[in-house]
């Protein structure tokens, strides 16, 4: 695979890389006929994202031969701390760099970055990936009850009014307002935190679409990277989700790009209302981070499609054709969990034990198609 970017096209590049990263350490590169995947999750198996160049973003874009296509499939994965430091200052690379080439080679195992800048300056960078199934999430939001769609810069700024250590919020939604405030636990009571909400009127959206009544509560952090990301291309952000311990998915799409974050929600088994109790604060978000990868899963969407609204399917097939398959319900127990909530993986199901026969029903919402083993 070899592509050149050109000018700003670099630097929005460098954006994506550094919205991954809030995600999980390691980058699936997929290069496609339609464009280049760059796709990412989390530990915890709870927050994937996903980014699509189109080829109309590149200046050159090539596959390789016909003969390298039909015979040999590209499985590439990265650690992306190392990428991190060539795309650091996005300033300096407005500014000197005049074009980049990424090159993936199959033989070598090599991914080569080059970055031609001004002065007639050419910058290498060499890295070793590791041969991966590409990762492959499946989520059908026109089934969905509640679409949302605002500027990026209203939810940036709403967001902004909470600390860059709040790890959860909750967001409330319906017929005449939606309301952002930060998230605890019950029963931590020694906890003192300061609380804060900030409510929105309809009218502050583009679209703003309730079927139901809905509270759901996900990472804040996984979040940020792409809404500075949408911000500073002036890109709209649209918000596809249901009940709590359903997924929420934030997605922009223009021509050239589609970035689609996809987070797992928490599920309140005792309130399922929008008041909590103000004295329980909880400075630490549940993680699953022991959770292991069960087989491949699907999710089957419903046929009802919210009117005025295009489906916005994250379904980017693998280029190795990896297959869907309906695994049998799995359950891992996760850590950290208090009895009265559960988090829900939505790539690889991870719930509490305590909940486990109330969480049969639940879909497995995205698959990994990973089969090599984990090194240790």
């Amino acid at each position: 695979m070899n592509c050149v970017l050109e000018g700003n096209c670099v630097k929005a590049f460098g954006r994506a890389i550094h919205a991954l990263s809030r995600i999980g350490e390691e980058l699936w590169l997929d290069p496609m006929v339609g464009g280049l995947a760059l796709r990412s999750v989390n530990a915890a198996h709870s927050a994937y994202a996903c980014f699509l160049f189109s080829q109309l973003f590149f200046q050159h874009y090539s596959l390789g031969s016909a003969s390298e296509q039909g015979n040999e499939t590209v499985k590439c994965k990265l650690v992306i701390k190392s990428l991190l430091p060539l795309f650091r200052c996005l300033t300096s690379i407005e500014r000197n760099v005049e074009r980049c080439q990424i090159s993936i080679s199959t033989p070598s195992d090599r991914v080569t970055i080059q970055f031609f800048c001004r002065h007639g300056i050419t910058k290498t960078h060499s890295f070793r990936f590791q041969e991966s199934e590409a990762l492959q999430a499946v989520f059908a939001s026109h089934s969905c009850p509640n679409v949302l769609q605002a500027p990026a810069r209203l939810l940036s700024d709403t967001v902004m009014h909470f600390p860059v250590s709040q790890e959860e919020i909750t967001l409330s939604v319906t017929p005449l307002r939606l309301s952002l405030r930060n998230h605890y636990e019950r029963g931590n009571v020694h906890m003192k935190i300061i609380n804060t909400e900030i409510s929105l009127p309809p009218d502050e959206f583009d679209a703003f679409q309730v079927g139901v009544d809905s509270d759901i509560t996900f990472c804040l952090k996984e979040l940020r990277g792409l809404l500075s990301f949408a911000e500073s291309h002036c890109l709209p952000v649209s918000v596809h989700f249901g009940a709590a311990g359903k997924p929420v998915c934030f997605s922009v799409d223009n021509l050239v790009l589609k970035a689609t974050v996809v987070l797992a929600t928490l599920i309140d088994s005792e309130s399922g209302g929008p008041s909590q109790s103000p004295e329980t604060p909880a400075p630490t978000t549940p993680r699953c981070a022991g959770a292991a990868a069960p087989p491949v899963g699907s999710y089957d969407a419903g046929n009802s499609k919210p009117q005025d609204f295009p489906a916005v399917t994250e379904l980017i097939a693998s280029s190795q054709g990896s297959p869907i398959i309906n695994p049998p319900a799995l359950g891992q127990p996760c850590a950290a969990i208090s009895a009265s909530t559960m988090i829900c993986s939505l790539l690889f199901r991870a719930l509490s034990s305590e909940q486990e026969d109330a969480a049969d029903d639940l879909p497995v919402l995205a698959s990994r198609s990973d089969t090599e083993e984990e090194e240790d």
